[in-house]
């Protein structure tokens, strides 16, 4: 675009030879205005601002057809009308003009007398939106830092799914520079503080629920669902609690304790069916009697009429009918009336030892007994709160006692020495059920225990010379339990460590001698009820480890590679513990016919459960992250499936034919609804946040589900807490059953 009107030829006139056009004149005058001033041009001459030819040289006034000479414009030499300019200022762009492109003002805004100014290129435009988002996230980084902690559950899961790694992975902020503690802006956190208000009625009576329970894991999965399909639950007055998704019978009375007479007995006949029972389906699992001594106490009280035990051991003798009694119930489909009322049975146990001021007096090893017993009674009966406090209850006396320290009186006989043992160990077991299903921390640390590990011999035999050189002699005792639970030196699957053992090579150091230090007793080993109980307290010992590591509220401070690697060790003890165990033992599916079908069926639940808590917070952390988000890592990936493939063969253990008498007879009857619903959380969380509908895998957890709520709805004929949990599934199911294409009855 030329600078000047191009003016017509018949208008110009050449003054100059050799000049073409050295002036003209405009024949456009319009009288009444100034006619434009007429400009020379030459080989000398240049432009100059038209500010300076609109003025006469001496008057000052306008000359029209005055010839003006422009001086040369000191930037001649690089003002063209044909050159291109990388970068045009503001002006020029929005004019479509040409522009110089010099700085700070070019020559046309120059020429007209306006202010000039240039925009940013655009790479330097972004780099300074990225300065600018830069200074942004640091600013909300240290807000969201001071506020996060104060966040209330519900608001701080909100967070985690909205973010999820976004603020933790920003390289730009100076306050995450280093990978934050897992407590803070991952969703695998654990929750260090509470929101509930436990003295509510709504909520007493289950009381506080930790994470490693199936019922914050249930009730994560629901309110996330709800979240989705109505007004979420953060936006409400009034928040649902955990005990909202109880189904257990905290709420129920407990018994009648006031109508019963504590001095009654029932028949021989039916106290011998129960004291069988009891013997049967719960003394190898928790031996918190000793066989011996109590059949012989029982058998002189029955034959006796004369004979005037303690209350303390009246009591003992009525929670194992309590037990047993509570055990037929589940069994049998119709009420067995000859054997009484469990509840009756508990009523005179409680007033015997319990009531009162029992718990005022000293602790001895029968009140140990019977504030076990009670406990694991009110487990089986659905009451897991009031459990977990008597369990409390029971190993406090026991520690009173001495009994998590190792015996060198030399005053205790050697099977009075195990049998309290094996008192410490039955508590440890107890305690750490209870812990994993409340979520509740144990009642003590394994630091002030040296109780050693229970023999794996039977009770039958304490007599034997061997054994007793055993039971006396500690080195030699550890040397044994370290060739049969040696980490170092697995044998493989298929191989029993027992078998080992006649192998004067197997193992370390330690395993030779324990062969050499007990050649007879340790080469002809079978499998039997105390070796079963023995690698039941070992995968216990991990169980508990795992819960103060990954489910601490101190376990905020470990940043999330730290709990990946604990992770991936946790499972690696796992798979080691289950290569170490006997060939008898390993899992299959529950069959009565098998000599050690409960121990089967105990010991598969307790390797799956144990794999599911260690490996969960992996599945939570993929489960809740925001939608397109990169993976955390392929171990989180790995641990997440592991979990879902843990919980998938903890219902495959379970018969495809429904059968309560048949699950209540071979299973750890007293927790065993407690398996099932924490599998069934676990595949119902991988189907609803981490699995697409309609795919083969969506398919298969699909049949996972309804093998469960199957299962449910058959336990339900004869345990009231079945009916709950039950319950509680159809109502999830039936939420996103139409999506799912599940028919739910």
């Amino acid at each position: 675009m030329d600078r000047f009107p191009r003016l017509p030829k018949s208008d110009q006139h050449s003054d100059t030879p050799g000049n073409e056009a050295s002036s003209f004149t405009y024949d456009w005058v319009v009288p009444g205005f100034p006619q434009p001033l007429p400009v020379e041009f030459s080989a000398n001459t240049e432009l100059i601002s038209p500010r300076e030819d609109l003025v006469g040289s001496n008057s000052g006034e306008l000359s029209i057809n005055a010839k003006v000479q422009i001086p040369r414009s000191a930037q001649a030499a690089t003002w063209t009308s044909t050159g291109r300019t990388s970068r045009a200022c503001e002006n020029c762009r929005e004019q479509k003009a040409k522009c110089s492109g010099h700085h700070p003002t070019c020559n046309r805004c120059e020429d007209s007398g306006i202010r000039c100014s240039y925009s940013d290129r655009k790479k330097d435009k972004i780099m300074k939106e990225i300065d600018d988002l830069k200074t942004q996230i640091q600013t909300y980084e240290a807000i969201f830092r001071e506020v996060y902690p104060r966040l209330d559950s519900l608001s701080a899961q909100y967070v985690d799914q909205t973010l999820g790694d976004q603020l933790v992975r920003s390289s730009s902020s100076s306050v995450f520079r280093s990978e934050p503690p897992a407590g803070i802006g991952h969703p695998s956190a654990i929750i260090d503080h509470t929101e509930e208000d436990f003295n509510r009625d709504e909520n007493q009576a289950m009381g506080y629920v930790g994470e490693h329970s199936e019922m914050t894991w249930l009730y994560r999965l629901k309110r996330d669902l709800d979240q989705e399909t109505s007004t979420p639950i953060k936006e409400t007055h009034h928040r649902p609690s955990k005990s909202s998704l109880n189904y257990f019978q905290e709420d129920m009375e407990p018994f009648p304790l006031e109508i019963v007479d504590e001095s009654e007995t029932p028949p021989q006949h039916i106290a011998d069916k129960l004291v069988e029972s009891y013997l049967r389906v719960v003394h190898a699992a928790f031996p918190i009697i000793g066989k011996g001594v109590f059949l012989s106490q029982y058998r002189s009280f029955y034959s006796n009429p004369n004979s005037r035990p303690g209350k303390r051991w009246k009591a003992v003798l009525n929670l194992v009918f309590a037990i047993a009694a509570k055990h037929s119930t589940l069994v049998n489909s119709s009420p067995q009336e000859d054997i009484g009322d469990h509840m009756v049975y508990f009523s005179r146990a409680w007033r015997l030892s319990l009531g009162d001021i029992a718990l005022l007096d000293h602790p001895n090893l029968q009140q140990v007994q019977v504030e076990g017993l009670s406990a694991f009674y009110l487990l089986a009966n659905g009451k897991v709160n009031r459990s977990w406090r008597m369990i409390g209850i029971a190993i406090r006396s026991a520690v009173a006692m001495g009994l998590n320290l190792r015996s060198e009186s030399f005053n205790i006989a050697h099977f009075s020495k195990e049998t309290r043992y094996r008192v410490w160990w039955a508590l440890f077991m107890l305690d750490t059920l209870v812990c994993v299903m409340i979520g509740r921390p144990p009642s003590y640390g394994n630091d002030f225990c040296t109780t050693p590990r229970p023999i794996p011999f039977r009770e039958e035999d304490f007599g034997d010379k061997e054994v007793r050189q055993l039971i006396t002699d500690f080195s030699m005792r550890q040397n044994l339990l370290n060739s049969l639970l040696s980490h170092g030196n697995s044998p493989g699957a298929s191989e029993s460590p027992v078998d080992n053992l006649m192998s004067p090579s197997f193992g370390s150091e330690k395993g030779k001698q324990s062969a050499q230090a007990s050649p007879t007793k340790a080469d002809s080993l079978a499998p039997n009820i105390s070796l079963y109980f023995l690698y039941a307290v070992d995968l216990a010992f991990l169980m508990r480890e795992a819960i103060e590591t990954l489910y601490a509220p101190g376990a905020t401070r470990r940043s999330w590679g730290e709990m990946e690697n604990a992770i991936s060790t946790f499972n690696k003890t796992a798979d080691n513990w289950l290569s170490r165990l006997p060939i008898e033992f390993q899992f299959a599916q529950l069959n009565l016919n098998h000599p050690f079908a409960r121990q089967r069926a105990s010991l598969a639940f307790r390797f799956y459960t144990t794999k599911v808590v260690i490996s969960q917070p992996c599945l939570r952390r993929l489960a809740h992250q925001p939608p397109g988000s990169t993976s955390p890592g392929p171990v989180c990936d790995a641990m997440a499936s592991i979990c879902v493939e843990a919980a998938r063969s903890m219902l495959s253990t379970l018969p495809e034919r429904t059968d309560a008498s048949l699950l209540f007879e071979i299973s750890p009857w007293w927790c065993v609804l407690h398996y099932v619903m924490q599998s069934t959380t676990i595949i119902l969380v991988e189907l609803f946040m981490r699995t697409e509908s309609g795919t083969i895998e969506a398919a298969d957890l699909l049949d996972d589900i309804r093998k469960a709520v199957n299962w449910l709805r058959e336990m339900a004929t004869r345990d009231p807490s079945s009916q709950r949990a039950w319950s509680v599934c159809v109502d999830i199911l039936s939420q996103r059953g139409l999506d799912l294409h599940l028919e739910v009855s």
